[in-house]
């Protein structure tokens, strides 16, 4: 059975808030979503800014086929102790698994480590949701993006992007909020397909963390007030009933297949 090696991007006290308000973490909404396509693989989950044993799956990283890592709350300009952690343990992974699917921060994480720079986005932010994702010519040749559709919207929550590539990138998407939506590169042993955005997880989760978030969306002017996010919610709500499941996730299943 092949292997699979999920990276939890959250600090364990943001998973512990989303588990008391009955919100799924990434992690398990990632699960979710495989099972969708393949109940095939081991999967193996591991949490790099805190779990203890990390010097021993750091040590055992080439048995896995493939690893994806997903999104986080984190921003990869702030030199913490935990960040610090999760672009070491990225570092190992480069050099020990070929295949890599690097979501949101997954991305933000592996370009650092590849020699790439991540800032504040200076055109806005994605709220739950990205618009107008196009997929250039380089994309539409790309096994990322087999199947979708050329001009396409999907789940998203950032607030910062990828500024410089890594040297030998090919960016195969971009939209008006950020550049960089898709690329591709190598680096080390592995080769990196990554997303600025989230096509694993569900509209109604994007809904439910924007008012999960609502006090720190405000605080951070990412909405002027309530009237803005109820707004914005009934929007992403609107997009959500004409959203087909697979179309929406097609990325994951592209790479999934590369990996079955």
């Amino acid at each position: 059975m092949k292997k699979i090696l999920l990276v939890e991007g959250n600090l364990r006290e943001e998973n512990q808030s989303f588990t008391d308000g009955g919100i799924k973490t990434h992690t398990e909404s990632l699960k979710d979503s495989i099972s969708f396509f393949t109940k095939t693989l081991e999967l193996d989950v591991v949490n790099p800014s805190s779990d203890k044993n990390l010097s021993e799956v750091t040590e055992d990283l080439t048995k896995y086929d493939g690893m994806i890592w997903g999104g986080s709350s984190l921003n990869i300009y702030n030199d913490t102790v935990e960040i610090r952690r999760q672009l070491d343990f990225m570092r190992e992974c480069q050099k020990k698994i070929k295949n890599i699917l690097a979501i949101c921060w997954g991305l933000q994480v592996a370009v650092t480590v590849a020699g790439g720079v991540v800032k504040r986005c200076n055109k806005g932010a994605h709220r739950g949701i990205a618009h107008n994702v196009k997929i250039n010519k380089n994309g539409l040749s790309h096994p990322l993006y087999k199947n979708k559709n050329e001009t396409f919207n999907t789940p998203a929550f950032n607030f910062d992007e990828v500024s410089t590539l890594p040297n030998n990138s090919t960016l195969l998407s971009s939209n008006e909020i950020n550049n960089v939506m898709g690329i591709n590169f190598k680096n080390g042993v592995s080769d990196i397909w990554g997303i600025q955005y989230h096509p694993e997880i569900t509209y109604d989760k994007m809904i439910t963390l924007i008012h999960f978030r609502k006090d720190r969306l405000l605080n951070n002017k990412a909405f002027t007030d309530e009237d803005e996010i109820n707004s914005h919610v009934k929007m992403i709500a609107e997009e959500n009933k004409i959203t087909n499941k697979n179309n929406r996730m097609k990325e994951l299943e592209n790479w999934l297949n590369k990996i079955i």
